[in-house]
């Protein structure tokens, strides 16, 4: 059995990085004067930080079912970075960032 804490340490980090980074972003849209136009921002955010914490469960666990779930991350973490990438804000210039370097781990993994 592999010891997926050691082998997947750098993806593992990536999606924890990642849900933080978009547990912020949410938070912060929260605060921003136009809360309307921000709402598909905050919707994305949501999705990927918990596709995110799912993700890293199966991976951790070894599951059989991992490489399913991390096509759906794949996906989310693409469509929030470039919903985040629109917005000028640095919260959301980062989350762009972290589901960015997700995005690449999970391609690595996936690979």
């Amino acid at each position: 059995m592999k010891n997926a804490l050691a082998d997947y340490r750098s993806l593992l980090d990536a999606l924890a990085r990642c849900v933080a980074a978009c547990e912020y972003c949410a938070d912060a849209c929260l605060s921003e004067d136009n809360v309307k136009m921000m709402v598909p921002c905050i919707r994305l955010d949501r999705d990927c930080a918990d596709i995110c914490r799912v993700t890293a469960a199966f991976i951790a666990r070894n599951s059989p079912h991992a490489p399913h779930i991390i096509k759906e991350c794949i996906e989310l973490c693409q469509k929030c970075h470039d919903e985040c990438a629109k917005h000028p804000h640095d919260h959301c210039q980062q989350c762009a960032q972290a589901c960015q370097a997700c995005l690449e781990a999970c391609q690595a993994y996936a690979a």
